[in-house]
């Protein structure tokens, strides 16, 4: 990784972290309203290099409907509240 993709990689890590819960790697997820989106993505926005870097977000219409299977470590507990 380059100095740039270092710093862009740094940036997009906090932003995430400030809506987000950490799960591996470059893993986030949580719940957020859709103006809590709206700023995740316009903050991202001024970090991600269109032509390098990629996010990608997962968008479940239904809560009900989401089901979690963890294989090797157990992460339940690092892992936020969405059934």
């Amino acid at each position: 990784m380059d100095k740039q993709g270092a710093k862009v990689s740094r940036h997009v890590f906090k932003i995430c972290k400030k809506y987000l819960t950490h799960v591996q790697n470059s893993v986030f997820e949580g719940e957020l309203t859709k103006s809590q989106l709206e700023s995740l993505k316009n903050e991202l926005d001024r970090w991600i290099r269109q032509n390098v870097d990629s996010v990608i977000i997962f968008k479940n219409r239904n809560k009900d409907l989401l089901d979690k299977e963890f294989m090797g470590q157990d992460l339940t507990d690092l892992t936020s509240d969405i059934f």
